[in-house]
């Protein structure tokens, strides 16, 4: 139990920094969401470091790692807004 919040204390730190380096609007929505990817990211990057044997199986993901896998996250999320995929939740 202690690894999940763990994780999502890193992800949640890693998508604040996603969103300070990610462009974009600045508003609210915006934040909720890149904090939500960043959790996500994190999970992603944990996931991908247990698959490979970098992490074992009750260790989160490193914080530059997390980070990394916010990036990849939100990059993705970014192509699917602007290829008209998904909607943007916070966009007009």
């Amino acid at each position: 139990m202690s690894g999940i919040l763990y994780i999502i204390l890193v992800g949640f730190v890693a998508g604040i920094i996603a969103r300070l380096i990610s462009p974009g609007p600045n508003n609210l929505s915006g934040f909720i969401l890149t904090t939500v990817l960043g959790i996500g990211g994190a999970f992603l990057a944990t996931f991908i470091g247990q698959a490979i044997g970098h992490y074992g199986p009750n260790q989160g993901a490193g914080f530059i790692t997390a980070t990394i896998g916010a990036l990849l996250v939100l990059f993705i999320w970014n192509r699917l807004v602007a290829r008209r995929m998904i909607s943007d939740p916070g966009g007009r």
